[in-house]
């Protein structure tokens, strides 16, 4: 019994509230930044995954809901002196596994 609900309280945590977050970022000039700022936001805890595009120069990242969005811009600034402004953050929808 108390193994099942271990597994439910794990579940449960790891089901928690997610959110999206699309980040402008300024510095990116070539590929390599991109590849550069999605590794930086996809080691930081919390993140989920990341997306980050050139042509738009937006990062858009799915994180937990407990995360602080300065974490992200930490990241961001970690990754090569690049700069992020939060333009927006939304809940994310359910995810079907």
């Amino acid at each position: 019994m108390k193994r099942i609900l271990g597994i439910g309280l794990m579940l449960s945590l790891s089901l928690g509230a997610e959110k999206i977050a699309v980040i402008e970022i300024k510095g990116m000039s070539c590929p390599l930044c991109t590849v550069a700022v999605k590794r930086s936001l996809q080691k930081t805890p919390g993140v989920f995954k990341a997306k980050v595009k050139l042509n738009t120069r937006r990062a858009t990242v799915r994180f937990q809901d407990d995360l602080n969005t300065s974490k992200l811009l930490e990241a961001i600034r970690a990754a090569g002196g690049y700069e992020g402004k939060i333009l927006s953050v939304t809940p994310s929808a359910p995810q079907k596994h």
